[in-house]
């Protein structure tokens, strides 16, 4: 018998995470870190910054599971397996904090605006195509969906909230997307697919 959605009926606890997310390369994580250290310096953080390898950008979540039904994987790799979008660059410039829990603010990178996409010479509208693509693919899939994307990256978890801010540009080129099972409270990611970009 597949595991269910938990929605707070008595069912089993949560224990796992499902999304669709763009990982950073090599390199904007070396320059997200440059960006932190100088946040570190400049701003009372006291939080722990994510571990490099849990640095992502969701472009859809799919549901906390206790345990991952089948048919969920099943469908979300048959809904990423019809994309159809090319390779494209993101540009993230700007620094802040979400509202979030008391003292446990998600500071963020924030970019990747469809209308910032000819001032910054990147083609972040080619970001919101592959998010609004793969939500139309997932519905048709019988698959929940976001419909409002504010593409971020969160670095940590902090107590101060950071008013937003410009920062040196952190780029890369999106040559995937991939699935993630994320184990809840254990800060441990297993992927479960990575579908290239044409």
């Amino acid at each position: 018998m597949e595991s269910q959605l938990s929605l707070g009926f008595g069912e089993a606890r949560p224990a796992e995470r499902l999304f669709f997310a763009l990982m950073p390369d090599a390199a904007a994580i070396e320059a997200i870190g440059t960006e932190l250290d100088a946040l570190r310096r400049s701003e009372p953080l006291s939080a722990r910054p994510l571990l490099p390898q849990r640095l992502h950008v969701t472009l859809h979540h799919l549901g906390d599971f206790a345990g991952i039904p089948p048919s969920v994987l099943e469908g979300a790799h048959r809904a990423a397996a019809q994309v159809d979008v090319g390779a494209f660059d993101v540009r993230f410039d700007r620094v802040g904090s979400f509202g979030g829990r008391p003292r446990r603010h998600p500071l963020v990178l924030r970019g990747g605006g469809a209308e910032a996409a000819p001032a910054a010479g990147a083609d972040n509208v080619s970001l919101f195509a592959l998010q609004r693509e793969l939500g139309l693919r997932l519905a048709r899939a019988g698959l929940g969906h976001d419909d409002a994307f504010v593409p971020h990256l969160t670095l940590m978890y902090d107590a101060l909230q950071l008013p937003d801010r410009p920062v040196a540009p952190v780029c890369w080129r999106v040559r995937d997307f991939v699935l993630i099972r994320s184990f809840l409270g254990q800060t441990r990611y297993q992927f479960e697919g990575r579908w290239p970009l044409c």
